[in-house]
């Protein structure tokens, strides 16, 4: 007959179980935060295409931002992106792209360290005072935005940044981003997004938009003027004044990418561009035959 425990003895035993429960949950723990990203070209950038095809990090003009309480942000048909925090703008996308980036490598939910310095460089800006203290602002407002994004089968709701750190005597980050991000990607939930391009479009947030959009599309459909004006965010309400905006920036588009477009009588916009080699991949496993305007 097995004896009796003593009352110490089962505290201990307690206590051992507890502990072992805990060690198994922070190992649980690790493990769910190794989680990787695709592994897209170095010079690319890799974005959901909820993100792309909507106006959560939309046309914004320069002044106070105005903060959003889940205000559902426009996008495309299949999309659905409710927004809680300030607007988000195409700066403000430049920034995620990035830790974005250095996640790809060091895995979502992981500790990302960097300088200002470095990251401000890598986003094609100066190093001063200004350009450090707007780096912090955008990092605050991306921490500070919630979203809910459902595309398709995909889905994540929770912060754009997880949360951070910073050393203001260095100039040093700490950053992670939520693993549960990666729900967004997939195989074919996220595009390249060619990063020289994106640059050479800086201070032009309606082209770099236009970029993105595009870049999520293997064979670009035509799309209403108006659509656009919806789907991009933009301030301007006059559908005159936001399509001469929008010509400048196609024009602006095609300088930098070389993509073609046109806009018909009927205000529909047409844009023919090279296809990215998985886009390929998949135009002629659908069949489709890639033509210009």
């Amino acid at each position: 007959m097995r004896p009796k425990r003593t009352f110490e003895q089962n505290l201990a035993l307690a206590k051992a179980r507890g502990q072992q429960a805990a060690a198994l949950q922070i190992f649980g723990a690790d493990k769910l935060l190794d989680v990787q990203l695709p592994l897209w070209a170095e010079v690319c950038r890799g974005v959901p295409n909820s993100v792309l095809r909507s106006a959560l990090f939309g046309v914004v003009r320069r002044g106070p931002r105005s903060f959003q309480q889940r205000v559902q942000k426009a996008s495309v048909e299949g999309i659905r992106i409710i927004h809680t925090g300030p607007q988000l703008d195409q700066a403000d996308l430049d920034v995620w792209e990035q830790a974005l980036q250095l996640a790809r490598t060091g895995g979502l939910g992981c500790r990302i360290q960097f300088t200002a310095s470095k990251f401000l460089k890598s986003i094609g800006r100066g190093n001063g005072k200004s350009q450090h203290e707007w780096l912090k602002g955008a990092f605050a407002r991306l921490a500070a935005s919630v979203v809910e994004i459902k595309d398709a089968h995909r889905a994540y709701f929770g912060p754009i940044l997880h949360h951070g750190g910073r050393d203001d005597q260095t100039g040093r980050y700490v950053i992670e981003m939520n693993p549960k991000i990666v729900e967004l990607y997939g195989l074919d939930g996220w595009s390249s997004v060619e990063f020289s391009q994106r640059m050479a479009l800086k201070k032009r947030p309606l082209a770099q938009w236009l970029h993105g959009y595009y870049s999520s599309h293997a064979k670009p459909f035509p799309v209403k003027v108006e659509t656009l004006q919806r789907l991009c965010g933009s301030q301007n309400a006059a559908i005159k004044g936001f399509k001469q905006e929008l010509k400048s920036a196609l024009e602006k588009l095609e300088e930098v990418t070389h993509w073609r477009w046109e806009i018909d009588a009927s205000d529909l916009v047409y844009l023919s561009k090279v296809p990215t080699v998985s886009q390929a991949r998949y135009l002629l496993k659908r069949g489709l035959v890639h033509s210009r305007p």
